[in-house]
């Protein structure tokens, strides 16, 4: 099929680019900026999704649509609430509307587990308010979606605004992590690769029009993470854990609250360990903390 991913320059979307180029779909790339992971299979699309024109001749001739575009960290959504509704909202409806135009098959959407929450601030409510518009899409004009609701992902091409990241890095440049919370946080990790793929297995009949949790199978305490971390670069790194600020977005336990918002949860019995994803992340920072030195 032909599909394009917007912000498929980015750390989930490249892989799911990726993943689609290997299972031989003909892809277009679409963002802000140039992908550094650009194959000579995919084609680069520079623009902006709140450009109506630049979204439409993106989408011309596309079977499916993926949409990773939009302010996707967390914090930062939650210090531009306009920002969040431009890019999140906005920039979503203006693929929406190009998808009515093109006759787009379906439209895969990246969202997050915070929609089944009262926590995660000014992100969740773009997201939950996001959701509403597709689903009103499908009603009105017959437009198929998948909703991709995403947990916590770590991996090889993430950056700052990845948590995982943050302390592999902080870890190998200056011998310590400093961490929010108590460390009795729990969260479900899962690698990055194993996201694409079950980002493309819901292209089947059975997930259209359905709403998809993608989150790992083992809850695994922080402080666990953490020092997985601290044993696999040598051991000799200081750990502090500092209270969460008040009124944090971030929840603690699990992003559920009593606001039932439905989804199943797609799993694979064939995935990458924590131990192993964290091994091969930690390999790709220290690649790229190399790579700074030389520039």
């Amino acid at each position: 099929m032909k599909v394009v991913v917007f912000g498929g320059s980015g750390f989930i979307g490249s892989h799911v680019a990726d993943e689609l180029t290997k299972q031989g779909h003909e892809v277009r790339i679409f963002d802000l900026k140039e992908s550094k992971y650009l194959k000579k299979e995919q084609k680069m699309i520079k623009g902006d999704v709140l450009d109506v024109n630049d979204v439409a001749k993106a989408v011309e001739g596309c079977d499916v649509v993926y949409s990773f575009a939009g302010l996707a960290d967390l914090d930062a959504a939650s210090r531009q609430p306009v920002k969040s509704v431009e890019l999140n909202i906005l920039g979503t409806v203006n693929i929406l509307e190009a998808c009515i135009k093109a006759k787009v098959k379906r439209f895969v959407y990246a969202s997050t587990i915070y929609v089944y929450s009262k926590l995660g601030s000014f992100y969740r409510c773009s997201k939950q308010a996001t959701e509403s518009y597709i689903e009103e899409y499908h009603r009105k004009y017959g437009l198929d979606f998948t909703i991709l609701r995403y947990g916590t992902v770590y991996g090889p091409r993430a950056d700052e605004s990845n948590s995982i990241y943050r302390y592999i890095k902080q870890a190998l440049s200056e011998k310590k992590i400093t961490c929010p919370g108590t460390g009795e946080e729990i969260r479900e990790y899962i690698y990055v690769k194993d996201v694409a793929k079950l980002s493309i297995d819901v292209l089947a009949d059975e997930y259209k029009n359905t709403h998809v949790t993608i989150t790992g199978q083992h809850p695994t305490r922080y402080r666990d993470m953490i020092l997985t971390i601290k044993e696999m670069l040598g051991g000799d790194i200081d750990v502090e854990f500092n209270p969460p600020e008040e009124n944090s977005a971030h929840y603690t336990r699990t992003p559920y609250s009593f606001t039932p918002k439905l989804g199943k949860k797609l799993v694979s019995n064939y995935y990458v360990d924590l131990g192993q994803g964290l091994l091969e992340c930690a390999e790709d920072v220290k690649r790229s903390l190399d790579e700074g030195k030389d520039a």
